[in-house]
């Protein structure tokens, strides 16, 4: 490819570091590229993200990238909505970060570790939900900012921990500061968490095809899309909690051979903010599929259907 491609991300600290690392892998393809920064109404608005709806971070690069402003697209998987836009494709989804949550707490506290009544932050019902149901007793209070932000309540005494997203973390090569990573039998993630997508107009076929090739990790994707699946099943938008995580394991199949097959974990709240929990496995080629069944399953349990935006 001899044209320079211009990739958009937003200004975040988080955003540039992700979008860093999908440029130096272009580069390293032998691609020239330039880093665009989008503005978006995310970045403006210090709403609760239940307020402002889950497209606010990706609409403004989205509109960019379909309008010729920018020819690829840096999205936190987690933060696009579950209907595709017609005139974009995903390239890649690149090879996923820890999917897990993460705990940052004073003293180097860990979860069990914290007294009750400690005030912990998060701006996800999802955690907000999961960290009440494992009857520690602890205050959960509603918070919003980037990491630098949240992590500094916690060292000013303002909160006694908070709870993020470890991929973050990672990538701002800050989990020195990590107390504790939370397992998903505790805490499963939002669908999507840890992952990205880069995005590209779905008539630059020389762009699609140079990032594929480059970046696409065929387990990462065949997980995400399980994920968001069932997410997308469950809603109408989506308001309440849920949370699901997908993992590739290894399986004999009829012959003894060993194969690839995904296993994902799923929990979503009932009209009464009780949560419900399921399990399947199936195979790597019908990862949409399994997402949709594993959500049938939780709203024959009494999942919510779901309105609103997913946090």
């Amino acid at each position: 490819m001899t044209r320079t491609l211009r990739i958009g991300t937003r200004g975040s600290a988080l955003a540039l570091a992700q979008t860093g690392t999908v440029a130096e892998a272009l580069k390293a393809a032998g691609a020239q590229v330039e880093i665009v920064v989008i503005k978006t109404p995310g970045d403006l608005s210090d709403a609760p993200i239940a307020q402002i709806g889950i497209g606010v971070f990706t609409s403004a690069l989205r509109d960019a990238l379909a309008n010729d402003e920018i020819d690829v697209a840096v999205h936190s998987y987690k933060d696009l909505p579950t209907a595709p836009d017609p005139r974009l494709v995903l390239a890649a989804v690149p090879q996923r970060e820890d999917p897990r949550d993460a705990l940052v707490a004073r003293d180097g506290l860990t979860l069990g570790e914290l007294p009750p009544g400690s005030t912990v932050g998060t701006g996800s019902p999802r955690r907000a939900a999961q960290l009440e149901a494992l009857g520690l007793g602890l205050n959960i209070v509603p918070l919003r900012g980037n990491v630098d932000t949240r992590i500094g309540k916690v060292r000013n005494g303002e909160l006694d921990a908070v709870v993020l997203a470890r991929a973050g973390i990672a990538r701002l090569g800050r989990t020195s500061e990590i107390t504790e990573n939370l397992e998903p039998i505790q805490m499963l993630p939002a669908p999507a968490q840890g992952a990205l997508a880069v995005e590209c107009r779905v008539d630059d076929v020389d762009a699609e095809h140079l990032i594929q090739s480059t970046l696409d990790d065929s387990a990462s994707r065949a997980a995400v899309t399980a994920e968001r699946a069932m997410l997308a099943a469950l809603e109408a938008g989506c308001s309440a909690p849920v949370g699901a995580l997908a993992d590739v394991v290894e399986d004999l199949d009829d012959d003894g051979k060993v194969v690839y097959r995904l296993s994902l974990r799923g929990v979503a709240a009932t009209p009464e903010n009780d949560l419900l929990r399921a399990s399947a496995t199936g195979d790597l080629t019908e990862a949409e599929g399994l997402g949709r069944a594993l959500a049938a399953e939780l709203l024959d349990l009494g999942a919510a259907v779901l309105s609103g935006p997913e946090a």
